[in-house]
């Protein structure tokens, strides 16, 4: 388990949304939105820019580079390790 008490993310996960789930950007309030069956969860900060990473294609390591080279000096690989765990905790990102 994590600090975050999720499990760890497998070896060479390519994290991708849920099918169930889609990400949408909601114009009338600027804000990028979750869209869950019979939920709907607002994102903050930079989660939208992470889960528009997540197509299945990419692994965990190429999303941590890509974001690391988008933000140098930013505490990228943490965050982006746990940010993600939760979401596959909740089952969001498979």
């Amino acid at each position: 388990m994590t600090a975050a008490g999720t499990p760890p993310a497998p070896a060479g996960w390519r994290p991708a949304l849920a099918p169930a789930v889609s990400l949408r950007h909601d114009r009338v309030r600027d804000a990028d939105l979750l869209v869950l069956p019979e939920r709907v969860v607002v994102l903050r900060g930079s989660a939208a820019r992470i889960l528009r990473l997540c197509d299945g294609d990419r692994d965990l390591d190429t999303i941590v580079a890509e974001l690391e080279s988008r933000f140098p000096g930013a505490p990228v690989a943490d965050d982006v390790r746990a940010f993600l765990g939760r979401m596959r905790g909740e089952g969001w990102v498979r």
